[in-house]
C-alpha cells in the first residue's frame, strides 16, 4: 500500500512540475526575471543570459502538495495500527517540519534571487545575511525536532545508536547549513542538480520503506517526482533555471529525508556529488591563497573544471548522477546489512 502512495505522490509532483513549466516559463519571461551570467564562468555560458531564473518553485508547488496530500491520506486509510503508531507524534514531525525545512530554505533562496534580479545586485544576498538566515532556519528545524521527543542520539551503520548528547544539536546545525551550501553549489550547469538529487531521492525513498518509515518513503517520492519533473524544462539547453530558490528547497529536503531516517551518516556516500562540489570549491580557495594566485582546478565548482576540460554538460550529468547511484547502492548496503 505505501508503495502505491508512493506512486501517487510522485505523479502529482511530477505532473504539477511539468505542466507549470507551459505557463511559468513565459511569465517569467514577461517580468524580466533572467538569470545574469557571471563574467568568470565558462565564455559559452554567457548565451544563457536572459534564460529565467526562480524556476525552481515549479517543483517546490509539486513536493509540497504532492507531500501534503499523499501523506496524511496514506495515514488515514492505514489499517495497520503498529503502522499508525510508528508514523505518528515525532515522524509526522520529522516529515512536516522537514518540508518547512526546505520551504524555509527555499524562501532564503527566493530572496537572493530576487535582488540579484530585481535590485541588481549579482552576487544578492551577502554571505553573512546568508549564513545567518540559513542557520535561524535549521535551529527552527532541530527545535521542532525536539519539542517532539527527538533525542541526541543518531544511527550509524554498524555501530548502533551513538547518543552525542547536547552536542549532537549545533553538530546538527553546522551539517544541514553545510549540505544545504553544497547542494546549492551543485546547481551550475543545465540539469545537473535535478538529476543528481532525483537519484539521491530515489535511494532515500527505498531505504526509509526499508525502515518502515513510509510516510517519510511518500516524502522522498515526492521529492523524486519533482526533479524528475523540472528537466523537462532544465534539461540542456535550459529553458529556465532553478535559481537559489529552487537549490536551497532541495538542499534542505536532502537534509529532511536522512535526518528524518536518523541516518545523517548516510549524507557521506550518498550525497558524494554534493561534497565533491563544495570541497573543490574549499581546495580551490584555500590553495589560491597558499600559492599567491595559482589554481588547483581549471575552475571550481568541479562540474565546470570538467567543462573546461572538454566534458559537455549532458556527459556532467550522467556521470554524476551514476556517481551518485554507486553512493546510493553503498548506501543501502550499509542499512540493509549494519542497521
Amino acid at each position: 500500500m505505501n508503495g502505491v502512495w508512493a506512486l501517487i505522490a510522485a505523479v502529482i509532483a511530477f505532473g504539477i512540475t511539468a505542466i507549470m513549466g507551459k505557463w511559468m516559463i513565459p511569465f517569467l519571461h514577461k517580468i524580466n526575471f533572467g538569470q545574469t551570467i557571471r563574467d568568470e564562468g565558462p565564455r559559452w555560458h554567457k548565451k544563457k543570459q536572459g534564460t529565467p531564473t526562480m524556476g525552481g518553485i515549479m517543483f517546490i508547488i509539486g513536493i509540497l502538495i504532492a507531500t501534503v496530500v499523499a501523506v496524511p491520506c496514506y495515514w488515514q486509510i492505514s489499517s495497520d495500527n503498529v503502522f499508525q503508531m510508528s508514523e505518528t507524534g515525532l515522524m509526522a514531525t520529522k516529515i512536516f517540519a522537514g518540508l518547512c525545512l526546505a520551504l524555509g530554505y527555499g524562501l532564503i533562496g527566493y530572496l537572493d534571487d530576487y535582488i540579484k534580479v530585481v535590485r541588481k545586485r549579482n552576487l544578492g544576498l551577502t554571505v553573512k545575511q546568508k549564513l545567518i538566515l540559513q542557520f535561524l532556519v535549521a535551529a527552527a528545524y532541530l527545535a521542532a525536532i525536539y519539542l517532539s521527543g527527538g533525542t541526541g542520539s543518531t544511527e550509524i551503520p554498524f555501530v548502533g545508536l551513538v547518543d552525542l548528547g547536547w552536542a549532537y544539536w549545533p553538530i546538527a546545525a553546522v551539517l544541514i547549513v553545510g549540505v544545504v551550501n553544497a547542494v546549492n553549489f551543485t546547481d551550475g550547469i543545465d540539469g545537473l542538480n535535478g538529476s543528481v538529487t532525483f537519484f539521491f531521492a530515489v535511494f532515500c525513498m527505498v531505504i526509509s520503506s526499508y525502515l518502515s518509515m513510509f510516510g517519510l518513503s511518500i516524502m522522498a517520492a515526492a521529492v523524486a517526482g519533482g526533479c524528475l519533473g523540472f528537466p523537462l524544462w532544465n534539461f540542456n539547453p535550459a529553458k529556465v533555471f532553478m535559481g537559489d530558490t529552487g537549490s536551497l528547497f532541495l538542499g534542505g529536503a536532502v537534509c529532511a529525508l536522512t535526518f528524518g531516517m536518523n541516518l545523517p551518516i548516510l549524507l557521506i556516500p550518498l550525497g558524494i556529488i554534493y561534497w565533491m562540489e563544495i570541497g573543490s570549491v574549499m581546495l580551490q580557495v584555500t590553495y589560491f591563497k597558499l600559492t599567491h594566485g595559482k589554481r588547483l582546478f581549471k575552475m571550481s565548482p568541479i562540474h565546470h573544471h570538467f567543462e573546461l576540460c572538454g566534458w559537455n554538460e549532458v556527459k556532467i550529468c550522467v556521470v554524476f548522477s551514476c556517481i551518485t547511484m554507486i553512493g546510493g547502492i553503498a548506501s543501502m548496503l550499509l542499512v540493509f546489512f549494519g542497521v
